[in-house]
């Protein structure tokens, strides 16, 4: 978490009674960084802060900042909870073209995943994707397991054919082309700051399109059984 001590931050702010949305930016811009978004929290009085891939509240005087887990007590729905799955599910989706893409079948079913190429688990996972139908895999490189991972990653990124040069190693350990003396890693660099973003500490890490995030390594059939799940069960 990228959240600075509270005492160093309410220590600065002197804000009129009942501070408006601007007021509130401009306030707590200058110690939080860049807020994405703010908006009315449920609780009267109370304002929803995104920053940086994070939910805070802070009360309209300035004077409380929370960071934890709204709960609706009628139905024990985890708001917070909901609000970080509607973030990320769209940081997700605005880096689409930074992901590796197969589509198995006609593709109805989608998943992503973060994976590093030197990844045990991760090879396990691109195995059991092999024996799943209608599915369409996006894959995010991010090499968190030391150099000789960030050089296979920026092998696969420059291939002619990135996602037979991915399901070639993962699978069967062929080897990986050359990387080119010139290849854009725009990319790749945007994958990896993603998974910055997302907090993602360990590969393999799956997201699901209702936005739900599994971390570690899950077996094909357990991921069909969630795709066969209802909507919201």
């Amino acid at each position: 978490m990228k959240l600075p001590l509270l005492p160093a931050i309410l220590a600065c702010f002197s804000l009129t009674a009942n501070a408006d949305e601007a007021e509130i930016r401009k306030a707590f811009e200058s110690k939080l960084g860049k807020i994405e978004k703010i908006a009315k929290s449920p609780i009267p009085g109370l304002w929803e802060i995104v920053t940086e891939g994070q939910v805070l509240y802070v009360d309209d005087k300035g004077t409380y900042l929370l960071h934890g887990s709204l709960v609706e007590v009628k139905t024990l729905r985890n708001l917070t909870a909901e609000r970080m799955r509607d973030i990320e599910k769209a940081l997700i989706a605005g880096s689409l073209d930074a992901a590796i893409k197969q589509v198995r079948g006609n593709g109805k079913n989608v998943i992503m995943t973060f994976e590093d190429p030197n990844c045990g688990y991760c090879k396990k996972l691109a195995k059991e994707i092999q024996s799943m139908k209608d599915v369409t895999v996006y894959t995010f490189l991010l090499p968190v397991l030391g150099e000789d991972s960030v050089k296979k990653s920026e092998a696969i990124w420059c291939a002619p054919d990135k996602s037979k040069a991915w399901v070639d190693w993962m699978t069967a350990g062929k080897a990986l082309p050359p990387t080119p003396a010139k290849c854009d890693m725009a990319g790749l660099d945007k994958s990896r700051q993603l998974g910055i973003k997302l907090r993602i500490n360990g590969t393999p890490a799956i997201f699901f399109a209702s936005g739900e995030r599994v971390p570690g390594y899950v077996p094909a059939a357990e991921i069909e059984k969630r795709f066969a799940a209802p909507a919201g069960g």
